[in-house]
Formats: structure tokens, sequence, C-alpha cells
């Protein structure tokens, strides 16, 4: 059986609030969050003239618990840093001028199943913040997009395979005390539990 979409609406437009508030209860995969239980929902579907630092802050005080998921559906143009909106718990966006129902049920269903959903315009955007994060901040430390050194993946690598600190070692000629300062130091900084916590982060990140 498919879950019911727990679906909270934020607009500040009364027209657009009934137009999605009135589509919705008529789906039936989709529910509207009673008031008392708002802390719960699974999407926040948040309307906004412009997609502007004002828009954020309006987002910014939405975004209790933050773990929440928005889906931004906006009137009129991007001008905000797409890393920062991300970091807010946005994780779809829909142009008003290219709005259809359709494309409503389908970013609403897949943010709830913990997908994204953005325009074209704005996957290529975001990629090539993430290609300059890489390459300026980054690179320039030995990290790479998940947090982790080339160092930390290839002993990751093989601790995921099995080996243990004497093989690692060996294989990758550095010390036995040199792994374990490693491991340790990735360990605390990205606040993992053992080394099997650490192999799951990698694993999750896509290096391993």
């Amino acid at each position: 059986m498919v879950n019911t979409v727990q679906v909270k609406v934020c607009a500040s437009d009364p027209l657009t609030r009934f137009g999605l508030v009135s589509h919705i209860r008529q789906s039936p995969g989709m529910a509207l969050v009673p008031p008392v239980k708002e802390q719960s929902a699974d999407v926040i579907v948040a309307s906004v003239d412009d997609a502007n630092e004002q828009a954020l802050d309006t987002l910014r005080a939405l975004a209790d618990p933050p773990t929440r998921r928005f889906l931004v559906i906006v009137d009129g143009g991007w001008s905000v840093d797409l890393h920062a909106a991300v970091d807010l718990g946005v994780r779809g966006v829909l142009f008003r001028k290219e709005f259809n129902w359709r494309r409503f049920h389908e970013a609403v269903y897949a943010i709830s199943e913990g997908q994204g959903a953005f325009p074209t315009e704005l996957q290529g955007r975001l990629l090539d913040q993430v290609e300059r994060t890489v390459k300026e901040v980054l690179a320039p430390r030995g990290l790479t997009a998940s947090g982790l050194t080339i160092r930390e993946i290839d002993i990751l690598r093989l601790v995921a395979e099995g080996s243990d600190l004497e093989d690692i070692a060996a294989k990758l000629q550095y010390s036995e005390r040199t792994v374990k300062n490693v491991l340790y130091g990735l360990m605390k900084r990205l606040n993992l539990r053992n080394r099997a916590h650490a192999v799951s982060y990698a694993i999750r990140s896509g290096v391993i």
C-alpha cells in the first residue's frame, strides 16, 4: 500500500493557497496536515513571488525541525545561492510558467521519497556550483565532495574489503599508526561511531 504524503501549504497569496489546498484535498495520494500536526509534514509546499533572500528568510522560519523538505513554487526568477536553499531543505522547485498538476504530483512524491525535483536550468546551475566548490575549496585541501580525503577513501575501501590494519598499511605503504590516526581523525571529524559506520558513510557518499 502506498503511504499518503502529508503536505503543508504556505502561500501568502489567498488564491494560490486556495488552489493548492483544494487540489491536495482531492488527491488520493496526498493529505493536508492538520494545524496541530504541522511538525509531521512530509513535504512543505511554499509559494513565493521570487526566489530571493526574503524568500529564504521565510523558508528559514519554517525550517523547524531542520529536517524539513520544501517544494518551492516560484512566480518570478531565481536569484539566490542554490547551496543555501538546499541547506535549508529545498528539495524541489517548480516555476509558475512551467507549472501543471502532473509536475506538481511528481515533485511532491519524489521529495517525500527523499529525491530531488529541480528544473533542468537549476540542476545545471547547482552542478556548476558543486564543481566550483570542489575545485576552489575542497581540492586545495585534499578533500573530495564527500568530505573525505583521497587517502581516507583509499583506507575505507580496503576496510570495506575486509583488510585489517596490517594489510592496509602494507598495501598503501603507510605505518599502522598512520592508518589508525587517519581512521580516528575522519570518524571524529564526521561524528562517526566506528569503522563500520565510516564505511557506510563512504558507501552512501558514492566514493566506494
